[in-house]
């Protein structure tokens, strides 16, 4: 595992502009370089050039995607940025079709990916604190981080990317802990990519 593609999902509005992803991912650039990893960053404020998007994913051997999370999900920008790259990539850049043929048309959805030697690793800020998950009384329903964000992960199993664990940052709008935070991070970096290879 060499290259690594990096991409800021942040969406910009004036209560949140976007520092502390954009911090973590140069975190994440300095490391990784550090380590010998080729990478790539791209982000939400961008013109985004659907064919070097595709190129940028089956050139990566991992994809770190840096993203609050707003709504129980991923911005609208980076919704658009699926929408329109991950949609030309079913041609066969990042899968064919959706795994089906006209031999077993019921059979092996979502099993067409063409990265199958490419990693995922999401990193995640929040402003719910940590404690409102794996909590049955609490608001998620005793649902973890992960729950929240299974239509992202099946989104990478789509194109049969194999995840690494998700980091996330809570509680950062009321009770931010930002240092212990950028610890945390860098551990986290520290004990997944080893490095290049």
């Amino acid at each position: 595992m060499k290259n690594v593609l990096i991409i800021n999902g942040h969406q910009y509005y004036p209560f949140s502009e976007g520092k502390l992803n954009a911090t973590l991912v140069d975190k994440a650039v300095a490391m990784l370089e550090t380590k010998g990893y080729s990478t790539r960053v791209v982000t939400m404020s961008e013109t985004i050039n659907v064919e070097k998007e595709l190129e940028n994913h089956t050139w990566a051997d991992a994809v770190v995607f840096q993203s609050p999370v707003n709504w129980m999900g991923v911005s609208w920008s980076f919704k658009k940025y699926m929408d329109e790259v991950y949609t030309a990539g079913m041609g066969g850049a990042l899968c064919v079709g959706d795994g089906r043929t006209e031999d077993a048309p019921k059979k092996n959805y979502g099993m067409g990916g063409a990265l199958t030697n490419t990693k995922y690793m999401m990193s995640l800020t929040l402003n719910a604190p940590e404690e409102a998950f794996n909590d049955s009384s609490e608001f998620f329903n005793g649902k973890s981080i992960d729950d929240l964000m299974f239509p992202m992960h099946m989104n990478f199993k789509f194109f049969g990317m194999q995840p690494l664990p998700t980091f996330a940052a809570f509680d950062v709008m009321k009770n931010a802990d930002v240092e212990n935070d950028f610890k945390r991070f860098e551990a986290h970096i520290n004990e997944h990519f080893k490095g290049a290879a």
